[in-house]
Order: structure tokens, then sequence, then C-alpha cells
């Protein structure tokens, strides 16, 4: 897969396996990057991005578990 792959906002969620309106509030929250297609296009996101997000999470969810 290419790092520059562009997903929509229903591929990310089932990845992911949460509800399409979380990744939509991440991505309002500026917590994961997207790119905006038009009035109604829907929001993009790339793969590298997805996976950057997944990496800071890990990295959050590792300090919280290790006082």
């Amino acid at each position: 897969m290419s790092s520059d792959e562009l997903l929509d906002v229903e591929k990310v969620a089932e990845e992911l396996g949460v509800h399409v309106d979380t990744v939509r509030k991440w991505i309002r929250e500026k917590q994961l990057r997207a790119v905006k297609l038009g009035r109604r296009g829907g929001y993009r996101i790339r793969r590298s991005d997805l996976d950057a997000f997944l990496r800071k999470r890990e990295t959050i969810q590792d300090s919280d578990d290790n006082p």
C-alpha cells in the first residue's frame, strides 16, 4: 500500500472498528489530518496520516499504562 493512498472516512472507520462519526470527530478536533473535497465530497485521509495518528495514540496509551 502506498503512503499516498487516500481513504474515505468509512474505510478508516471500518479498519479501526469505530463509527464514522468518531473519525469525523477526530478530523474536526485536528487529531487526524484529512483533505476536504469540495462542499459535499467528504474527507479523504492519506494512509501516511492515518499511520501517524495511530503511532501517536499508541505512544499516548503506552505512557498512560506506565506511570
